[in-house]
């Protein structure tokens, strides 16, 4: 429907880049595959990057006294130091970026989930509830940024979610880089709807910081208002919420449409709240009125393709929607 911003997106470098996994092997990852056209990605495997080979001797997260250390599991040696070092210098030297896609419970890369060990050998674990040692320092110094692993935007409301948040981002960046308040107002009108279904409250908190009253230069609004909405995004939105904006938006058609027109998207939206029918059904019968009566507010309202449409995908993991 219209151009969209290229989010800048950090990747584990084996998730469909290089053969470079401890094993030799290149992960698939289909929603990577997917972004490759619309992202603008930073391949990086920070394994190779600290001097390991390909193939190479496994690696695990095992417990010390200052926290989890990076040892390989046959031979002992411990890449931790290493590690910290190689993150500290990558991840400030990266930049701005609107999000990252992080290999699955990797020692390294992972962001949760990741097992630890009492030590080398053939021992049992003692948790698998912790992130490795990049994917740490990435939580760390990007708080609030979207971060994810292949394995969970496996399901599908999560995609949703990093999809539209990650997108969302990238055109506040834009935006913000611009140099012109005139860009962030624009910015809150064209994403009202999107923000409303996520938290109104957090809505009205960026609307003020829009309205600028004190006449704050445009890098302190532009500072605080990031914070802000990323507060605002964190968490994916509730049916509930979505539910009153497609009712708000219901109104602009009111005498346009037929009644039995307006009884078929209010089942449809019955549905989608009972899991039944994803998102998109509403979303496409709102999108169709759009055209028909050439409805321009809602036109402009990314909440009705807050991403590239050949994202959408039909399959879903199996995992069912709610999180």
């Amino acid at each position: 429907m219209r151009e969209q911003i290229r989010p800048r997106v950090a990747v584990s470098k084996c998730l469909e880049f290089d053969a470079c996994r401890w094993n030799g092997l290149k992960i698939t990852s289909g929603v990577v595959t997917l972004l490759k056209p619309h992202v603008d990605f930073v391949p990086v495997c920070p394994e190779v990057e600290i001097g390991l080979g390909v193939p190479r001797p496994p690696i695990r997260l095992t417990a010390g006294e200052d926290g989890p250390r990076l040892v390989q599991s046959d031979t002992g040696l411990d890449h931790t130091e290493k590690m910290r070092a190689f993150a500290g210098k990558f991840l400030s030297e990266l930049g701005e970026v609107d999000g990252f896609i992080l290999k699955e419970r990797s020692p390294s890369c992972g962001m949760k989930n990741v097992k630890l060990y009492p030590g080398p050998g053939k021992v049992q674990a003692l948790g698998s509830k912790n992130a490795g040692l990049f994917g740490g320092a990435v939580l760390e110094k990007y708080p609030g940024v979207p971060v994810e692993d292949e394995g969970r935007l496996r399901n599908f409301t999560i995609r949703e979610h990093f999809l539209t948040f990650l997108f969302t981002l990238a055109r506040f960046r834009a935006a913000a880089a611009s140099g012109r308040m005139a860009a962030l107002v624009k910015f809150q009108e064209r994403h009202k709807l999107i923000l409303m279904a996520y938290d109104q409250e957090k809505l009205r908190k960026l609307g003020r910081l829009i309205a600028n009253p004190e006449k704050r230069p445009l890098r302190e609004v532009a500072a605080d208002y990031r914070s802000a909405l990323l507060a605002a995004l964190a968490r994916p939105a509730k049916s509930g919420p979505v539910i009153n904006v497609f009712t708000h938006a219901l109104g602009y058609f009111k005498k346009g449409l037929l009644a039995a027109e307006k009884e078929f998207f209010l089942e449809s939206l019955d549905q989608y709240r009972e899991n039944r029918v994803p998102l998109g059904v509403p979303v496409a019968l709102v999108r169709s009125w759009i055209v028909r009566f050439d409805q321009p507010y809602l036109k402009d309202q990314y909440f009705f393709d807050p991403y590239p449409e050949d994202l959408i995908e039909v399959t879903d993991s199996g995992k069912g929607r709610p999180l």
